[in-house]
């Protein structure tokens, strides 16, 4: 199945003229080595724009994941050339790795929370990565973001007293708390209801708009193609129909 869609004119902030916040020139990428090795991306080319939210779909083993990984950092690249923020990755050091990330905000299918933190604790710290924030401050942000989530009477709940959408909502108050210049989701809507999911996806999709924070998505959800600027299909780690 091939599918490239808008679903709706592009986001105000997407323009000709604009700088994209991710850039990919014939990406490649490969697991194992010798008679294991398994190519997974061939020649991917990605572009992403500020303020657009894009949806990277595809069967499962097609590639989205590698290739969101690699535009978070979180894998090196092998082959190509991939900019983000204004840095090419492609032989950055750790350094400059560690300073990409801290201006994305990555949420994962699995909220990830740590058991032994409250809820405002696990959106705290976020701020390891920002020694520069005091911890008043990382306090009073994180209050804000899980207000802003409709957590702001949970701050003290444990993981485990809260449901699963509130878990995600405190993944998603915990990738948007640093102030991210790009947002990287995967399947963030895999484990939850229609409403939860809902409330998901217009959060990120309202910090698209009013910030200019690009949202890139891997997603299988079909309830969330509605939010999208532009949906790019994978298949066998190529981009089959990049959106125009």
């Amino acid at each position: 199945m091939k599918t490239s869609t808008s679903t709706r004119p592009p986001a105000e902030p997407v323009a000709s003229n604009t700088a994209p916040t991710v850039t990919g020139r014939g990406i490649c990428h490969s697991f194992g080595e010798g008679e294991l090795k398994k190519q997974i991306l061939f020649d991917v080319d990605v572009s992403i724009y500020p303020g657009e939210v894009v949806l990277l779909t595809g069967p499962s083993g097609s590639g989205k994941t590698t290739l969101l990984t690699l535009i978070a950092g979180l894998r090196d690249v092998q082959e190509g050339q991939l900019y983000v923020l204004g840095h090419e990755l492609h032989g950055a050091t750790r350094d400059e790795l560690v300073d990409v990330r801290r201006k994305i905000g990555f949420i994962f299918q699995a909220h990830n929370l740590l058991p032994f933190l409250s809820v405002r604790q696990n959106v705290e710290l976020v701020f390891e990565l920002h020694p520069n924030v005091s911890v008043d401050e990382a306090t009073e942000r994180a209050d804000k973001i899980l207000q802003l989530v409709g957590l702001g009477d949970r701050l003290d709940y444990m993981p485990d007293k809260i449901s699963g959408g509130q878990k995600q909502r405190v993944a998603v108050a915990r990738a948007l708390v640093a102030g991210p210049q790009l947002i990287l989701a995967d399947e963030p809507t895999a484990a939850l209801d229609g409403k939860s999911g809902r409330a998901v996806v217009d959060l990120l999709q309202s910090l698209a708009r009013e910030q200019g924070c690009p949202v890139l998505m891997v997603t299988h959800d079909s309830r969330v193609l509605d939010v999208a600027d532009r949906v790019i299909h994978m298949e066998d780690g190529r981009i089959v129909e990049p959106a125009q």
